[in-house]
């Protein structure tokens, strides 16, 4: 089951009365970006967790990328 997020009720609320649609729409570009940046930083907070470790592997080192130029380090 999906959880509700914190900021669905405010939302919400907002949209319902005349006062917050008129809020809402005239702030919609940073509401909306407001939202993006913190849904940003919670999949990037949830994704700093080891998860590596919970399930009980060893770490590996990850596999360097190519780089753009075509250099190779010694």
């Amino acid at each position: 089951m999906i959880r509700m997020h914190k900021l669905v009720p405010l939302i919400g609320g907002l949209l319902l009365s005349k006062g917050g649609r008129r809020v809402a729409g005239r702030h919609a570009g940073k509401l909306a970006l407001a939202t993006l940046a913190y849904e940003v930083w919670r999949s990037r907070r949830d994704g700093a967790r080891p998860q590596a470790a919970a399930k009980g592997t060893p770490r590996t080192r990850p596999v360097p990328r190519s780089r753009w130029s075509g250099h190779r380090p010694r």
